[in-house]
Formats: structure tokens, sequence, C-alpha cells
């Protein structure tokens, strides 16, 4: 018996654990093949504001904490960061922005009720018998979605180099403390650049 309910606590700990939701950056990036990166040594900011276009709405201290993690990331995979565009290996750039998103979900009204195994166990196992007529339950949620790009030109060529970006649901945490969230997305981006 003691067995059985530690097996039982064990099954319901996994469960518990995958149904929790992170909202982890989604981080990707796009390479020009025909520019050569691998011998960049000093970078510089292409234009003299840092971000390619800003938003009307942007916050400027939230712009100042970008621009200064972007240029830490690269310092740190080992750039050196100089005021010359025309004499740096390469410039960077970058987009910041975000939208409001609507997540729509139904499930039987069983589902949640403690009745049956899930979504449509006994729609599916029973051929319906318990399907017909059955009421559904809508959850409807909004958030919003925030994407920093950050952008690689290369300077003898002037061609774009790299493109990387993150996509994150902004969650309140994240908002109560922007600075980590940000340094996240930004060095999470900027670790794929190579």
């Amino acid at each position: 018996m003691i067995l059985m309910k530690k097996i039982f606590a064990a099954v319901l700990l996994i469960a518990v654990a995958s149904c929790a939701t992170t909202y982890e950056a989604k981080v990707n990036f796009d390479k020009n093949s025909k520019v050569d990166t691998l011998n960049y040594k000093t970078f510089a900011w292409l234009t003299s504001g840092r971000i390619m276009a800003a938003p009307e709405d942007i916050n400027p201290v939230m712009k100042q904490r970008v621009d200064e993690e972007i240029e830490k990331a690269f310092i740190a995979k080992g750039y050196q960061l100089i005021d010359d565009a025309e004499k740096a290996d390469f410039a960077i750039s970058y987009t910041v922005g975000s939208r409001d998103k609507i997540k729509v979900n139904s499930y039987p009204t069983t589902y949640n009720s403690g009745f049956g195994w899930g979504r449509g166990y006994y729609g599916g196992r029973y051929g319906g018998m318990y399907g017909t007529g059955m009421t559904t339950e809508t959850r409807v949620s909004q958030y919003t979605e925030g994407k920093l790009a950050i952008d690689v030109y290369d300077v003898k060529t002037h061609q774009p180099a790299w493109h990387g970006w993150a996509v994150k649901r902004i969650t309140s945490d994240d908002k109560e403390a922007p600075s980590s969230a940000i340094k996240e997305a930004v060095h999470k981006v900027v670790a794929q650049f190579h």
C-alpha cells in the first residue's frame, strides 16, 4: 500500500509539473550565407540612435536598458565596441515591439468536473454516448507578446549578415522586473551569433 501511494504521488507530481506553464522566450536567427562573420573582432552601432525604428510609445528607460544589454552581450562574446561604424567589422541595430493577443480554449464541461479522464474520453471511448448534446466551456485569455530583434550588418560589403530574434509572452513578473527579462532575451539572442 505504501509503494502504491509513492507511485501515485510520483505520477501526480509529474502530471502537475507537465501542466505548469512557463513562458520562455522563443529564440531563433537567420544568417546570410554570403557573409563570413568568423573573423569579426570589432563592432559599432549602425546609427547614433541605436534602435532601427523606435515605436511611438517606447519607454526611454527601457530603451536604455536594451542598448546597454546588447552592448554587454556582444562584449561578453569577445567583440570590442568602437565608436566609428566605418572602422568596425560589423554594425548592429535592433527593433522592439509588442502586441496584444487573445487565446481561446473550449472544453467539454465534464473535462474539469472530475467526471472522466480528460477531454473527450467518454465521447471517444464509448462511441459518443455521453457526447450527444454535451455542452462546452470556453475560456478566453488576453496577453501581451513582446519581440526583440537584433540585426548585424557587414561593414565592408554593407550587407545584412545576421538577424536574431526573441518572442516572449510578457508576464506580470516581467512587468515588475523588466531588467531581468530584457537581459535574458538579449543574451539568448546574441548567444546564437557566430
